[in-house]
């Protein structure tokens, strides 16, 4: 071989080698990440998420991807949605944004881990086995919520003693909604005051809810926990508002948004444990041997600015309890 030929066989050989290399690296794992709100709503939350896997030393882009699907509030597309994540053969499914997502998940799919965040009573659904073993291929991190609402409502009738009438905002596409009602009614009942059950599932209906609530002189609400709920915060604040109606909420959020009251554990903490679970899992861990993670701190925060424009007098030992109060 001519030594110029030699030089000419070796440069090729030489620029064809990284175009080999990067054809023999593995593809990057994919996370099917499945919301039953719009982006828009939760994109705080979705930052705890990549923050949590960043945690577990995974970042969108450079090591992961992540396949999104909103299903804008519409519930009833979320098992259409989970069921592509399955067809793109998706390496974990997180299912974010409460029971709805969780349950569509599950019935997807055997196989694939899945994590779910913020369910309030994973083992009671039938999403899990139990806290401690989940079993199977689920696991993920519980807020309490529907376990909250007795405290919640205790706490809205301190701050409003004179509400004999107290609504309680319940969505009813929430696949655990009649569950959600048995400890609030219970508490009710246990402090002399009527629970006033109204529906909403939409925007339309949220705004008619607080027709009804004028109709029937309630004096005060209770918003259930519900990720659609969440995604609205800005116009039920509003509306609590514009009727003047105080109003007890379980994430911080609301009370930042102008809300009266919120008591409940961070979401956006949750949202960042799935995603150091979904990392670990990632890492060859398997779901059924993760436990359910609980909240251990709960943040109770009183918006005073709010109060002052009611005309509530929020007492002294009440803003001693808070953990946060905002002026």
């Amino acid at each position: 071989m001519r030594r110029r030929e030699f030089i000419a066989l070796l440069g090729s050989s030489a620029a064809a080698s990284p175009l080999r290399a990067r054809a023999q690296q593995p593809p990057v794992p994919m996370i099917g990440f499945l919301n039953a709100v719009a982006r828009e709503t939760v994109e705080r939350f979705v930052a705890g998420f990549r923050s949590g896997l960043a945690e577990a030393s995974f970042v969108e882009g450079r090591n992961v991807a992540i396949e999104f699907r909103w299903a804008d509030g519409h519930y009833d597309r979320l098992p259409a949605l989970a069921a592509e994540l399955v067809r793109r053969r998706v390496a974990v499914i997180v299912a974010a944004g409460g029971p709805p997502s969780a349950v569509a998940a599950k019935a997807a799919t055997a196989t694939i881990p899945i994590v779910f965040t913020a369910v309030a009573e994973p083992v009671e659904g039938g999403l899990v086995a139990s806290l401690n073993r989940p079993g199977g291929n689920v696991t993920g991190v519980t807020v309490q919520t529907t376990a909250l609402d007795s405290k919640r409502l205790e706490l809205l009738s301190e701050v409003a003693p004179a509400a004999l009438a107290i609504g309680a905002l319940v969505n009813p596409r929430r696949p655990d909604a009649d569950a959600q009602m048995k400890g609030a009614r219970v508490t009710a009942a246990a402090l002399g005051r009527h629970l006033a059950v109204l529906h909403a599932s939409n925007e339309a209906e949220i705004d008619e809810a607080f027709v009804r609530f004028e109709e029937r002189r309630i004096g005060a609400l209770l918003v259930m926990a519900d990720p659609y709920f969440t995604s609205r915060r800005e116009q039920i604040v509003a509306l609590t508002e514009r009727h003047r109606v105080p109003a007890m909420y379980q994430w911080r959020e609301f009370a930042a948004a102008g809300g009266l009251m919120s008591y409940g554990p961070s979401i956006t903490d949750a949202y960042r444990q799935a995603g150091v679970y979904t990392g670990r899992i990632l890492k060859g861990e398997k779901p059924g041997d993760l436990p359910v993670l609980q909240p251990t701190k709960f943040e109770f925060v009183i918006n005073l600015r709010t109060a002052k424009a009611l005309g509530l007098s929020v007492p002294e030992p009440l803003q001693a309890r808070a953990d946060e109060l905002l002026e």
